[in-house]
This record gives C-alpha cells, structure tokens and sequence, in this order.
C-alpha cells in the first residue's frame, strides 16, 4: 500500500542476522495521524522492524522514509535528529526505579529543553491527566501496577510532543482487563494528539480496538498491509487464519523452525531497549526518542 502522505515509508527493506534474514524486502507506507499495527507470530521480524525503523539497527538493502527524510544511510547526527520526531513506549515502561512518576515523566523535558522546573511542571501534569495519573505523580514505578506504568510510560512518550509513537507490545505483562483499559487510553491520546501511532504486537483483539490499518509479517515477509476494513476482508489464507486465531492453515507451531536455523537471540534482540545493563542505560534512548 502507498499511501498519499506517508510519515513513514519502508522501501524495501531486507534485514540479516548471519544467514537468517529476518525481513526480506518489506514495502509499505505508515498513513499519518492514524494508528497502524504490525502483526505477526513469535519470531516473524516485528520487533526487529521497529529498531530499524528508528535506525537502531541498519538494514542490507532498502530504505526508511520519515517525514520524507532518509534514515538509511545518513551522518549520525541526522540520524538523532529524526529520532527527535519519534516517541517510544517500551515493553516494561523502561521507568527510572529511584525517580517518582512526576520525575520519569519529566526527564526529557530536563534532558533535552532549556525549560525551567516552572515551565516543566504544567506539561507534566498535562500528560499525567492525559493518562490518569496526576494522584499518583509523587509515587515510585516500584509502587503502582505494571498498567500505571506502561501510563507513564507513554505519558513519558508523548512529552515532547512528537509526531510519531511507537508502541513495542503494549499490552505485554498486563490482564485482558488492563489491556481493554490501554487501549482506550491509546485511542484518546491519539485523537487528542493527533499523532502517528505505530504499534508492534500479537494482541489481535486490541487491534481490532485501536488501529486504522493493519499489516502481517510472516516468514519474514510482509504478506498483507491495508485498512482495517480491507485486512478483515482478505482471502488471503495466511491472514484469515492468523485474525481468526486458528490452528488450521499455514502457520504452524514453530515458524522460526520452518523458515529456517533461527539467529541467536542475543543477536535478533540486540539494541539498547532489549539488552541494557540497567535504567539509565535504557532511558539512553527513551530520552533521545522522545
């Protein structure tokens, strides 16, 4: 699909482990100001398409588009520059264990702007009321539940104000309850943003209920793209079976056994948010992406 005014173009894009190829010439457009989900079983190259496109991790061949601007290929400087425009909510939150809410939540603003605590404090409460937290500011991650704080998580994400989140399985670690919750969340802060959300899982009841367009990788292939509508329609075997969730068809229990000798997990997973050392490590690249 090529949409009309892309804020993310994956031109494409082919990504190697060793001898694995984890993406193989992945094409297609993320639309602007919607929320777009990729899909996929375990192993299929999800997660591997989210660090590229933030140039975590450089691809063989192909090209990321954002905003227009190359990523692929480009001075280091420019590649911290564009990151500017993205936001990103990791798995776990990736929160600061010794800060409060209140201090994670401000900590790009104190890293990368030249605003005071003054200027800092009504941004602040702006995102936590955004995501229903502004009674929990002064609380420790260690002290909420894993759904506060995926909340300051994203509340954290969208400080800067940037044109594009992504989300790296959102729902990870939270019950059907507190993801139903999420999701409502997602959807209010995309409409009251008006940014780009691109969110990478599994979770395909939660898709149903946040996202405008839809996209499977399977075999590391980009197998079906399109809106909502359009992907719920498709006849293509590969993506009737994955929506409907059933064990009949050509998905089998094991892809990365049938595809192929899987990588190294150390190597598929390798990049700041998966393999840091500890929270400063991690906030590293929460802070430089928004």
């Amino acid at each position: 699909m090529v949409a009309s005014d892309p804020i993310i173009s994956i031109r494409g894009v082919t990504k190697r482990f060793g001898s694995h190829t984890v993406l193989n010439d992945v094409t297609f457009d993320v639309p602007r100001g919607k929320t777009t989900a990729i899909m996929g079983p375990s192993g299929t190259g999800k997660s591997v398409m989210l660090k590229v496109i933030i140039g975590l991790l450089r691809p063989e061949t192909g090209q990321i588009l954002v905003d227009g601007e190359p990523i692929v290929g480009v001075r280091e400087k420019d590649v911290f520059r564009i990151r500017r425009k993205f936001g990103v909510l990791f798995q776990d939150g990736a929160l600061f264990g010794s800060m409060s809410l209140f201090d994670n939540i401000a900590f790009p603003l104190r890293e990368h702007t030249d605003k005071s605590d003054r200027q800092i404090r009504p941004i602040v409460l702006q995102k936590a009321e955004l995501v229903g937290l502004v009674d929990h500011l002064a609380k420790l991650p260690g002290e909420v539940s894993g759904g506060m704080r995926k909340r300051a998580g994203l509340a954290r994400a969208l400080v800067l104000e940037p044109q594009i989140i992504l989300f790296d399985e959102p729902d990870s670690g939270l019950d059907p309850v507190r993801v139903a919750y999420l999701d409502d969340l997602v959807n209010t802060a995309q409409h009251e943003t008006g940014a780009t959300f691109f969110v990478i899982t599994h979770n395909i009841q939660s898709v149903m209920r946040t996202a405008d367009y839809m996209g499977l990788l399977f075999r590391s292939r980009l197998v079906g793209f399109g809106s909502k509508a359009e992907m719920t329609a498709s006849d293509d075997p590969i993506v009737r079976q994955f929506l409907a969730g059933d064990a009949s068809g050509p998905i089998g229990m094991d892809e990365m056994a049938e595809s192929g000798s899987a990588p190294s997990r150390a190597a598929s997973e390798q990049a700041p948010w998966t393999t840091a050392a500890s929270d400063q490590d991690r906030l590293g690249v929460a802070a430089r992406t928004g």
